[in-house]
């Protein structure tokens, strides 16, 4: 097996490694921190079901980005749309064993890649063009935004304006990784550029804004029902101190 070959398999495995521990990690952060005050954004919903529906217009509509600008969320939307597609389309060499009927006809996705820039750019050309957006932006933004467009870019290089790599060795080369028996990997130049930034993404990921995907699930200004007349708000950590007051108070009257 070639080194390159070797180098890619470990960064691999340590991206993941990063990935997998750095999203666990900051799960359980959210999972744990405290939301001591009812400050769901109104119109609010009352009930369980109006509130899991509002949960999935703003996952997958971007409901509130789409009332509060409509070229970021049209940027935003297509971007994710594209995403999305190209995910599909690239299960196809993970997939273990046969491919299901819908896979083998996922061929037309990879046109997903020009709504994916398209999008892309346009939330970079945000960034840099509108002067409220660019003040509060950091080098991280750009940074981040920059590395999906390469990603996006070389992808779509290979796949329409170059000589594809070997299928057949990637594909062999993405299940070895699952079932850890492991091949070599084509060695066309843009393919391992590809690779090589999808890798640094999938290693960073926890320590980016792109945290928003988990995140979106544990905003209290999304997840709570708008029920303080009805019934008391109270985190488990101060339910616990108060408990324990009481009980003092108790200790100290008898």
């Amino acid at each position: 097996m070639s080194l390159i070959s070797i180098l890619f398999i470990l960064l691999f495995y340590f991206s993941l490694l990063l990935f997998v521990v750095g999203l666990a990690r900051k799960v359980a952060q959210y999972w744990r921190t405290p939301a001591p005050f009812k400050i769901p954004i109104a119109p609010a919903p009352q009930t369980l079901p109006k509130l899991y529906l509002r949960m999935l217009r703003e996952i997958f509509l971007f409901e509130s980005l789409f009332k509060a600008n409509k070229w970021t969320w049209f940027f935003g939307w297509v971007f994710h749309f594209g995403l999305v597609l190209l995910f599909f389309r690239h299960l196809v060499y993970f997939w273990p064993g046969e491919l299901p009927e819908i896979l083998l006809h996922s061929s037309p996705l990879r046109f997903a890649a020009f709504p994916l820039m398209l999008g892309l750019l346009g939330l970079l050309g945000r960034r840099v063009i509108v002067d409220r957006v660019r003040y509060i932006s950091s080098p991280s933004d750009y940074l981040m935004l920059i590395l999906l467009i390469a990603i996006a870019f070389t992808g779509a290089l290979m796949t329409f304006f170059h000589n594809h790599p070997n299928m057949l060795l990637v594909k062999n080369f993405a299940q070895g990784l699952i079932t850890l028996n492991w091949s070599e990997l084509p060695e066309e130049g843009i393919f391992l550029a590809h690779i090589f930034l999808v890798l640094v993404l999938v290693a960073i990921f926890p320590i980016s804004k792109l945290l928003h995907a988990p995140g979106v699930f544990f905003s209290p200004t999304l997840n709570q029902l708008d029920n303080a007349r009805k019934k008391r708000h109270i985190s488990s950590w101060a339910l616990e101190k108060e408990e324990n007051e009481n009980g003092q108070d108790l200790e100290k009257n008898n």
